[in-house]
């Protein structure tokens, strides 16, 4: 108790030397919270945003062309096919389904309102790959992708830009002035890690994009401009991997000493890259919290 009294009384005394003591340990305390929030909420975020592209997912592109010298950037050769596609889910029980897609952009109208966004023309396995359900209306059917059916799917910010408040299912738009059927509306799934707007899609049959909308844009038929690639729940993903690799090489007929005439990324790995990043920041961020919180404390000393 005395010991307590005493230690009041030079509180007293030294009212601004202990002022400055608190705030130190105060600020301190504050600094190493927010800063483990801080590297808590990046690692958080990033397996949110990797988690929308599609969990135990691998995308496919098109290798690239070399002009007078120099190498284009991945996608600028047509190397890949749809065949590449069911290839793929034929002959490697480790993945689940293969999406082969046609992407590019367009103006989308309804009414006396326009949107300008990303079209893309994909198989039905498209949604199961990326695991992207929706919220109202349906999927197309493998019918209307035979014979090229004139339905869209369409993502939430064209909804909120075209529609507002009207409900989009069964409402004819037009995408590069050809008319389409709304027949659903996908769950939001927000921002990708290169910061592009997910919802701000029109998904319609491949052969649909292929013959009505894109047409020679896209190169010869049967090319495709990526394929989404879903491997089956346990399966090792760097197994799965070199077996996709393998089996595109091999179809590719390419030399033992040929480099590949695409491009395999393994969303996997790019999360557990990223983890990795992310706990060393918050690492780093922890120690200089926690650098102002010894400073703090060395007062009291």
């Amino acid at each position: 108790m005395m010991n307590l009294l005493i230690a009041l009384q030079a509180l007293k005394i030294n009212k601004l030397r202990s002022g400055l003591t608190m705030l130190g340990i105060i600020i301190g305390v504050a600094a190493v919270i927010v800063m483990v929030a801080v590297g808590s909420g990046a690692q958080a975020k990033v397996k949110e945003q990797i988690a929308g592209l599609g969990s135990n997912l691998m995308i496919l592109w098109p290798g690239s062309v070399t002009t007078t010298g120099v190498r284009g950037g991945t996608g600028t050769a047509q190397t890949l096919v749809e065949d590449d596609a069911w290839a793929v889910m034929r002959e490697l029980p480790e993945i689940q389904v293969a999406a082969p897609t046609q992407r590019g952009s367009g103006q989308i109208v309804w009414g006396n309102t326009n949107w300008l966004a990303a079209i893309v023309g994909a198989t039905p396995e498209y949604f199961e790959a990326r695991d992207w359900s929706l919220v109202s209306g349906r999927m197309f059917e493998y019918g209307e992708l035979s014979s090229s059916g004139k339905v869209a799917i369409i993502g939430q910010t064209v909804a909120r830009e075209l529609f507002g408040e009207t409900d989009p299912i069964d409402q004819i738009i037009r995408v590069r002035g050809v008319p389409f059927t709304v027949i659903g509306l996908l769950e939001k799934k927000g921002q990708s890690m290169m910061g592009q707007d997910q919802d701000d899609i029109v998904v319609m049959p491949l052969s649909t994009a292929r013959n009505k909308i894109f047409g020679a844009l896209q190169g010869r038929i049967g090319r495709v401009s990526s394929i989404f690639i879903k491997a089956r729940d346990g399966v090792d993903m760097k197994d799965a991997e070199d077996k996709v690799r393998d089996l595109l090489r091999q179809r590719h007929r390419l030399g033992l000493n040929t480099p590949d005439d695409f491009s395999l990324r393994n969303l996997t790995e790019i999360l557990q890259a990223q983890e990795a990043a992310s706990q060393v920041m918050s690492i780093l961020l922890a120690a200089v919290a926690s650098v102002s919180l010894l400073v703090g404390g060395i007062g009291i000393m």
